[in-house]
């Protein structure tokens, strides 16, 4: 992988880039701030940025980016780092279904995101699509978010922080953002974060059960969403989030169609999986979602 400056420091450009796909990595559910554009290139807001990125064949050009900032934020965001070609390699000779998944879905890679920005979308994500899920998060930004700036003639706003939004009413932010009755956990959860009561920044350090287990110490957040922030944003791989996706999937293919109580499907893909559960879970999610196998 080589990294060039492009358009006289404004752009980055990286060449030789493997297993690298955008509409994978922006369009599995796992991000919500992520546009297409009409040329097939995706701009989006992460880490207090605005990134514009287009792929070409084995090539990226991140615009509106320097190389420290490509070094500092965009190669771990994007798990530059990391060879998925031996992850999908391995997971490949699992099943016949894990290696179709893992073939749809090639350009897959995981997301290291803001854990704040992440405990509150997964909060509203909670039985919403994905349009709907984008909607509430863009009005909740426009709202409540520090301006950071116009690119292309589009104003950007930063996530909110969490002692804005403690300071509102649930009343307020559901008849701005249109999250229902997800408003007043998005208010207590922001209370606990703003007060202390909380510490997401140790998180990272927790095991993968310790921090299940303080994540849900929140409002509105149960297993499934915990599992998510694991995943996405903590660098938790062995955690397996469990939807409706997802249990159809591992019912079907582990349980002989058998009903399965979701902390079991949870508990055996942990098991099954190891330390690529988190890879295996987003490859099947991707596969079963978009193609609708059962």
């Amino acid at each position: 992988m080589e990294i060039r400056d492009a358009e006289q420091g404004s752009a980055v450009k990286i060449v030789g880039v493997k297993d690298f796909y955008l509409p994978h990595i922006f369009e599995c559910g796992q991000c919500f701030r992520w546009n297409r554009q009409e040329d097939g290139s995706y701009i989006g807001v992460a880490k207090g940025k605005i990134l514009h990125i287009e792929q070409r064949e084995d090539e990226l050009i991140l615009h509106n980016s320097s190389i420290d900032d490509f070094h500092t934020i965009w190669m771990p965001y994007f798990d530059l780092a990391r060879d998925y070609g031996r992850i999908k390699k391995i997971l490949s000779q699992e099943n016949e279904i894990l290696k179709e998944a893992v073939a749809y879905g090639w350009g897959m890679r995981i997301l290291k995101q803001d854990i704040w920005e992440m405990l509150i979308s997964f909060i509203i994500s909670a039985n919403r699509s994905m349009r709907m899920i984008q909607k509430s998060i863009t009005l909740l930004c426009e709202k409540y978010g520090e301006y950071i700036g116009i690119y292309q003639g589009q104003r950007y706003y930063d996530f909110p922080k969490a002692e804005v939004l403690m300071r509102q009413s649930p009343e307020t932010i559901r008849n701005v953002t249109r999250v229902g009755y997800r408003s007043p956990y998005i208010v207590g959860t922001a209370k606990m974060v703003a007060e202390g009561k909380i510490d997401l920044c140790q998180l990272e350090s927790l095991s993968t059960k310790d921090a299940r287990r303080e994540l849900m110490r929140l409002p509105g957040v149960g297993p499934k969403v915990a599992d998510c922030i694991l995943l996405f944003a903590l660098g938790k791989q062995d955690a397996f989030p469990v939807d409706v996706w997802i249990r159809r999937a591992m019912e079907n293919l582990y349980f002989a169609g058998k009903e399965t109580p979701p902390k079991q499907l949870c508990r055996y893909g942990e098991e099954k999986f190891g330390d690529l559960a988190g890879f295996a879970q987003q490859y099947l999610f991707y596969y079963v979602r978009d193609l609708k196998v059962w």
